[in-house]
């Protein structure tokens, strides 16, 4: 399997070298954010041409509004069985995408990474019904600003926050299990108390992934390996992204 962290007993450049080492990180990092801004704008797009073909104005035997009716795709989209596949699918491709980008070239692991951010745009083409399309606007460019001063902050600290990843993953794991549990409960209080939690953790996921991707870059690696890298970089933090927007929107968005 391929080495995605630096072994701590790899030797230190010459400073003459120092140069050419920057230059390849910053490309590397570089790259890392551009497949991730793909991913967010394919899932953008995805998510509002769904939900523009499956909304009308026309009545129809399918009403979500006074002022709003579903066309038959909508229906089958948001309301038949086959919602829940639409729901499963990304949590299935994110799995295969993570054990199995070792073993993918580049291109493969690209493909799938695209396939899965449309997939994710897809699923969540219901906000649009939920959210004033104004409040997502605000929030997304509120996480944008907030993911963009994180992630910053994560690749220029000279701190070590590796330590922070216990904590987070175990952030993640009571998010999940109180989220389950407020299906059954339908508290707000819960409610609220999981979307402050969640904005808080995966802020702090930003600037640890954000870090954690930084120190996975070497010089040595040949372009099949960085490319994995890259594409495996930008799934963290275009997961970071999406969750903390989603808990940002929960928090601020404003209903239909």
């Amino acid at each position: 399997m391929a080495d995605y962290r630096n072994a701590s007993m790899r030797s230190v450049p010459a400073a003459g070298a120092r140069t050419d080492i920057d230059v390849g990180l910053r490309n590397y990092m570089l790259k890392v954010y551009n497949l991730m801004a793909g991913g967010l704008a394919l899932t953008g797009i995805a998510a509002y041409a769904l939900y523009a073909m499956s909304v009308t104005t026309e009545p129809t035997a399918y009403q979500v509004r006074p002022d709003l009716f579903l066309t038959d795709l909508g229906y089958t989209v948001f309301v038949s069985p086959l919602k829940w596949v639409l729901m499963l699918a990304p949590l299935a491709m994110v799995f295969f995408l993570s054990f199995r980008v070792h073993k993918m070239s580049v291109q493969a692991a690209q493909a799938t990474f695209w396939a899965y951010a449309g997939m994710v745009g897809l699923s969540l083409s219901t906000i649009f019904l939920v959210y004033t399309q104004e409040s997502i606007t605000q929030v997304f460019f509120i996480t944008a600003a907030a993911f963009g001063a994180l992630s910053l902050w994560g690749y220029t600290t000279k701190r070590d926050i590796s330590g922070w990843g216990s904590f987070l993953f175990m952030g993640v794991i009571g998010i999940i299990l109180a989220s389950i549990v407020n299906i059954f409960l339908a508290s707000s209080a819960l409610h609220f108390a999981v979307s402050v939690i969640g904005v808080l953790v995966f802020a702090g996921l930003t600037a640890y992934d954000t870090q954690q991707i930084k120190e996975m870059y070497y010089e040595g690696d040949g372009s099949a390996v960085m490319g994995r890298k890259a594409v495996m970089g930008a799934l963290r933090l275009y997961l970071d992204f999406i969750n903390m927007f989603l808990f940002l929107l929960q928090l601020f968005g404003n209903r239909d």
